[in-house]
């Protein structure tokens, strides 16, 4: 279960029903948008005011993420909400009659973890964080297994009140594609590229956030020669904005929109600039990929942040004006590129999907 068609926690959930249907083909899933199946009409506005304040007010998002104060007011309200949902969980629980629910996203999973309370049901839930960020709308008595990004998170959740016993390390899931060889001449090849050039990959999640247009801007006066390859996403307006403009950029540049190939992306570039969102870290951490980060949104792509430089594997960049400088010490010191891509190897659970879907099938 996950919520929101074009978000990390649904590239989460797709992972792990990979490699379940690769190992137990016979297996039965039911992949939902949670939100959607029990809120079809507050979906949309809840996803629109959400997007809303991580454009234009994103301290409000920082204010209410992980506030104690803010989760204890929300307390009756979120039990109201969950009562109503129980009611649409068991119609389609006793339909589907699943072995185990598997929760990429807090919303779902205390939907779930409800549930099982109020009809004393001894259904498998486990919790998927997505980021290195256990907030406390994850905690439930009733979740029976939490896979975290790390051990780092693992300690912050026994710290909420978690049992050891019941939190797996394994990792962020991703698509296994991720891991496979990648043949970069073949790419660069098909992509019209420049071989002997550094090649930075610049995006910002699936809804193509952030100040890409600034960072294209900065990167201009970069002395260095380099191409980009640029993901703008679902982002419409970002993508024929930065079409119109490509022509007068003094660098070689490759637009995309929304793709299905950035596996391959990620395996020929050198740098990448992106928000740091859960998937998106460790997609490029599995391909030991050195991160610039700009303006990460409040809350949990702060926390993966700050994770990120204190394992010595990203960089972050206050004003995205700026960025050129940052770019331009990265390639005229070659050797920093290869610590950071080594920090970025060190900390990757590229195994993440294969094992929760094998603790899935083994429980």
């Amino acid at each position: 279960m996950y919520i929101s068609d074009v978000s990390g926690h649904r590239s989460a959930a797709e992972a792990i029903e990979k490699e379940i249907k690769r190992l137990e083909p016979d297996s039965e899933i039911l992949n939902i948008n949670a939100f959607r199946y029990t809120n079809p009409i507050s979906e949309k506005v809840i996803n629109s005011i959400y997007m809303g304040v991580i454009k234009k007010a994103p301290q409000v998002w920082d204010y209410l993420y992980d506030n104690p104060r803010v989760v204890k007011r929300l307390e009756k309200i979120k039990e109201a909400i969950h009562k109503t949902n129980s009611i649409k969980l068991k119609t389609l629980f006793d339909k589907f009659r699943p072995d185990a629910v598997i929760c990429t996203q807090a919303f779902p999973c205390g939907m779930v973890a409800d549930y099982k309370e109020i009809y004393r049901s001894n259904i498998l839930l486990m919790a998927v964080l997505t980021d290195y960020a256990p907030h406390a709308y994850w905690v439930y008595d009733t979740v029976d297994y939490y896979i975290t990004p790390c051990q780092d998170v693992s300690g912050r959740l026994t710290e909420k009140g978690v049992a050891p016993e019941k939190i797996k390390p394994f990792g962020i899931p991703f698509d296994s594609k991720f891991n496979a060889e990648v043949k970069k001449e073949a790419v660069i090849k098909k992509l019209k590229l420049n071989p002997d050039l550094p090649t930075i990959l610049i995006m910002g999640g699936g809804h193509g956030l952030g100040p890409i247009k600034t960072i294209v801007k900065s990167l201009e006066t970069v002395k260095q020669g380099f191409q980009e390859v640029i993901v703008a996403g679902a982002n419409k307006k970002l993508y024929n904005s930065l079409k119109r403009k490509i022509k007068k950029y003094k660098k070689n540049i490759l637009l995309f929109g929304f793709v299905d190939d950035i596996h391959e992306l990620m395996s020929i570039a050198d740098i990448i600039i992106t928000k740091p969102g859960g998937i998106t870290t460790a997609e490029a951490l599995a391909k030991g990929l050195p991160m610039v980060i700009v303006h990460p949104i409040p809350g949990q792509e702060v926390s993966n942040t700050n994770y990120l430089i204190e394992k010595g594997a990203a960089v972050k960049i206050d004003k995205a004006e700026e960025i050129s400088s940052v770019i331009e010490d990265f390639l005229v010191h070659p050797h920093k590129l290869r610590q950071f891509s080594g920090a970025a190897l060190g900390i990757s659970k590229p195994n993440a999907s294969v094992d929760v879907a094998k603790l899935i099938l083994n429980v």
